[in-house]
């Protein structure tokens, strides 16, 4: 019994991207996917030890293997706003985005065949309005904001980072962008091109299936709020106008 309460003691608890816990799972698993980037610096983590959550940095038992990840050399980096990052993703970094959270390892790892990642500098423009729409993109790291002009001031839409996409009407409509993207930040993106996705339903259409389904899920979800902010602004103004 006290065998079986250390090691429960040692557990630790998950706090996905996708606000959902997993776990608890030992320290070996927990490594594993640190490696598999599932698990990232700023990643919260319940260690049943402390009884406290904590960044995964800051975790005694991690320290070591972030340290040795400080330590790999940086690959020098490209000139331009927006260039290609190295092809050394692993599959399992793609669970840092929503929509891909129900796929398994296999799957990632063929999706990631028709993904390009991409850095993007600081204030670069990654789409702009009004240009015809030629690819989706998910956000691995840093932040976003898609922005109009309205009276020649900047208003912004929305806030996207890590676990976020935009873009998703390009691949069926190829249709004008409706807004500007910009980085607040440097960051890092998968760019999905309409061939790319093309080629993924005649390729791999078991694997466009679930994509497609998990990507339907948030545009009706999105579909959703919207009709329900047009409906408060409506009373609002039916309000204000009697």
């Amino acid at each position: 019994m006290a065998m079986l309460e250390q090691e429960t003691a040692n557990d630790f608890i998950i706090w996905g991207i996708d606000n959902a816990p997993y776990g608890p799972v030992e320290l070996p698993v927990l490594v594993d996917w640190l490696k598999d980037e599932r698990v990232l610096r700023d990643t919260w983590v319940f260690a049943r030890s402390s009884g406290s959550w904590q960044r995964a940095s800051e975790i005694l038992e991690l320290e070591k293997y972030f340290a040795q990840t400080a330590a790999t050399p940086a690959v020098p980096a490209a000139p331009g706003p927006v260039r290609a990052a190295p092809a050394n993703l692993k599959a399992g970094s793609l669970r840092r985005i929503k929509i891909l959270a129900g796929l398994n390892d296999a799957q990632l790892e063929r999706l990631l065949s028709f993904l390009e990642t991409q850095r993007v500098q600081q204030w670069s423009v990654i789409v702009k309005q009004g240009e015809p729409g030629e690819a989706m993109y998910l956000i691995l790291d840093g932040e976003l904001r898609a922005r109009t002009d309205v009276g020649g001031k900047e208003t912004i839409l929305a806030t996207l980072g890590p676990g976020d996409f935009f873009g998703d009407m390009s691949l069926f409509d190829h249709g004008p962008r409706s807004a500007d993207v910009v980085a607040n930040v440097d960051s890092t993106v998968l760019k999905f091109s309409t061939a790319s996705f093309n080629r993924l339903m005649l390729e791999a259409p078991d694997l466009a299936a679930p994509f497609l389904q998990a990507t339907a899920r948030t545009m009706a979800a999105r579909i959703r709020a919207d009709n329900k902010r047009l409906d408060r602004i409506t009373q609002q103004f039916r309000a204000s106008s009697r």
